[in-house]
C-alpha cells in the first residue's frame, strides 16, 4: 500500500504521459519551450487568474512574491507556525523576520484572532514594520481568506497565499491560488497535481508584479536576452515537467479531484465516532493533499503510527516540530507559550494514505485497523 500513489496514477495515464514526455524529447526543446507558455496558460485558465508563471519549486514561487514586493531586512512576514519550512524560509533569505502565529485546532490553518494579536504587538514594539502575511493552505483546504484579507486591509499589508497543498480547493466557487495578492502553488510529486521533479508557480492578476518575477526568475531578464537588469535567480522549470504537468492537470479536473473527495468522506464516515476527523468549514472543499487525523496524546498518536505499520500501512506525521521551535530561528528567542496550538498539533496528529486511486477494499483495510487500535 502506498501512502500516495504514484504508480497507480501514471499506470493510468501511461499512454499519454508517455506521448507527452516523449513529445518534448523529439522536439529538443527541454528549457523554456513552448510546453511551458501552454502549462502557465492552462494553470491560470483553471484557477482563474490572469498570470501564471512556472518555477522551479513551491519555495521559490514564495521567495519570488517576496522579491516582487521588495521585502528587505527590518520588515515583519506573518506566517503560521504549523505549517512546512518553506513557508517561513523565504522571509530569512530575503532578511525580513518571520512573526510566527498560531494556526486553528480545526481546520489547521493560521488562526486570524491570533494574527491581529501578533500585528499589534508587533507594531506596538516598534522595531519591525509589518508587511505581508503568508496564508497556508494546509492539507488541502483553503485558509479563510475573508477574514485574512479584512485584517490584510485594516493593516495595509500584503497577502501571500501559499497554496503548496492547496491547490484545487475553493471557498465558493472561488478556487485555491486566487486568494492572495499573490498566490503560490508546488508540483513537487506528492502534492495534488505533482510532476516527477521539483517545480512550482506564482498566479497573480497584477501586471507588474508578473513582470517583475517572470524578470526574477530568470536571472533578472531584462528585453534583451543578454542584458539583465536586476540581480534575479535560476528558477526555469523545464519542459517536460510542463508536460507531465498538462497530463496531470486534465486527469485532475476530469475526476481525480472528485475521487480523492470521496475517499476523505469515506474515512470521515467510518472514523468520526472514534478519533477526531478533518473538519471542513460550510462553503470550503478541500483538495486533501492529506488526510490528518488528531488524536489524544503523543504517546496514542505513536501506538497508532506502529500499529498501522505492522500491518503495512504507511502514515505520516506533518509536523514535529512547529515554526516557532526550529533551530533555524532560534536566535528570534521566541516564548515557550508562542503558539500553544501548534505546539498541541505537533504531537497529536497523523495523517492516513490518501489519493484517488485508493480502492475501497483498502480504505477498509485502514479504518479497520484505526478503530480497532483505538477502540481497544
Amino acid at each position: 500500500m502506498q501512502f500516495r500513489d504514484l504508480k497507480a496514477q501514471y499506470t493510468a495515464l501511461k499512454d499519454e504521459m508517455d506521448k507527452a514526455i516523449l513529445d518534448v524529447v523529439a522536439s529538443s526543446a527541454f528549457v523554456m519551450g513552448p510546453k511551458i507558455k501552454e502549462m502557465e496558460t492552462a494553470f491560470a485558465d483553471y484557477v482563474g487568474v490572469k498570470h501564471c508563471i512556472a518555477c522551479n519549486s513551491g519555495t521559490d514561487a514564495l521567495l519570488l512574491a517576496l522579491k516582487a514586493w521588495d521585502v528587505k531586512p527590518g520588515d515583519a512576514v506573518f506566517v503560521p507556525s504549523f505549517t512546512f519550512f518553506a513557508s517561513a524560509e523565504v522571509i530569512a533569505m530575503q532578511g525580513a523576520t518571520p512573526v510566527f502565529v498560531d494556526v486553528d485546532k480545526d481546520t489547521f490553518n493560521i488562526n486570524v484572532a491570533d494574527l491581529e494579536c501578533k500585528i499589534e504587538q508587533t507594531l506596538k514594539a516598534g522595531k519591525l514594520t509589518p508587511r505581508v502575511i503568508i496564508a497556508v493552505d494546509l492539507f488541502g483546504l483553503p485558509a479563510d481568506f475573508t477574514k485574512i484579507r479584512q485584517v490584510a486591509d485594516r493593516h495595509g499589508l500584503y497577502v501571500l497565499e501559499d497554496g503548496a497543498q492547496g491547490f484545487g480547493g475553493r471557498i465558493g466557487e472561488r478556487k485555491a491560488c486566487t486568494f492572495g495578492d499573490i498566490s503560490t502553488t508546488s508540483f513537487f510529486p506528492a502534492k495534488p497535481v505533482g510532476c516527477y521533479g521539483d517545480g512550482g508557480a506564482v498566479f497573480t492578476n497584477n501586471d507588474e508584479w508578473a513582470t517583475l518575477m517572470d524578470s526574477y526568475h530568470i536571472h533578472g531578464k531584462g528585453s534583451d536576452r543578454y542584458d539583465n537588469i536586476r540581480i534575479g535567480m535560476n528558477s526555469r522549470m523545464d519542459s517536460i515537467q510542463a508536460a507531465i504537468l498538462l497530463v496531470k492537470l486534465r486527469a485532475f479536473k476530469d475526476y481525480e479531484l472528485v475521487e480523492v473527495n470521496k475517499v476523505a468522506a469515506r474515512y470521515t464516515e467510518q472514523l468520526k465516532d472514534v478519533v477526531k476527523t478533518p473538519i471542513v468549514p460550510q462553503g470550503f472543499y478541500s483538495s486533501w493533499a492529506q488526510y490528518t487525523l488528531q488524536v489524544e496524546n503523543k504517546e496514542v498518536r505513536n501506538g497508532l503510527q506502529a500499529a498501522l505499520k505492522a500491518v503495512d500501512i504507511p502514515t505520516a506525521i506533518y509536523y514535529p516540530i512547529p515554526m516557532h521551535r526550529q533551530t533555524a530561528f532560534s536566535n528570534l528567542n521566541l516564548d515557550d507559550n508562542r503558539c500553544p496550538v501548534s505546539d498541541q498539533l505537533a504531537d497529536t496528529v497523523i495523517s492516513l494514505p490518501i489519493h484517488p486511486y485508493l480502492s475501497e477494499a483498502d480504505q477498509d483495510v485502514i479504518c479497520e485497523a484505526v478503530r480497532s487500535f483505538l477502540m481497544k
